[in-house]
Order: structure tokens, then sequence, then C-alpha cells
């Protein structure tokens, strides 16, 4: 891939992360902004696009932002954003713990 293609899928992918965030999570910190540019390795940002699309807070996804590039899997009920809305607006009978 050449570079100007490679420079293009960082900026493509870095604003999709953003956007999902801020479509999940409503406004966010400009330090997680600055975070997010700071990236470097497509395969961290890809993997934190699909932990913004899952993670059901802000707060999970940050902690998965802090692990960097060591982390790879993403799976449990931690990644349950059905849960989170459960709990939040009282689905299945149950009110918010």
């Amino acid at each position: 891939m050449f570079s100007y293609e490679n420079d293009a899928n960082f900026v493509q992918d870095r604003e999709d992360l953003i956007a999902i965030l801020r479509m999940r999570f409503g406004d966010i910190p400009s330090g997680v902004v600055e975070a997010v540019y700071e990236l470097n390795e497509l395969d961290t940002l890809e993997r934190l696009i699909l932990v913004a699309a899952n993670a059901p807070s802000l707060k999970v996804f940050l902690e998965e932002l802090e692990e960097g590039n060591g982390s790879f899997r993403i799976m449990g009920e931690r990644f349950n954003p059905i849960e989170a809305l459960s709990e939040r607006d009282g689905i299945n009978g149950e009110k918010g713990k």
C-alpha cells in the first residue's frame, strides 16, 4: 500500500472512532480525541472501533484505550451494550442497578 493510502486509512479510522464515540456517549473529553490521534497502529485503531461500538460505557472504552497494543480480545459481558441499556432503562422488568 502506498504511503498516502496508509495515511488516508489512519485519518479515516481515527475519524470513524471519534464519530462512534460521540454517537454512543455524547461529548467526549478532548484528551480522548488527542489520544486517538496519537495512535499509530492500524490494528489498534480497528480494535478500538469495535470496542467503541460494543462497550457499554465510556469508562470501559477508556480502559481499553489505555491497554494500547497489548489487548486483542473483545469478549464477555463487559462488551455487551444491550446489557447496559437493559440496566439503565429497566428492560426485563428490572430498574437500573
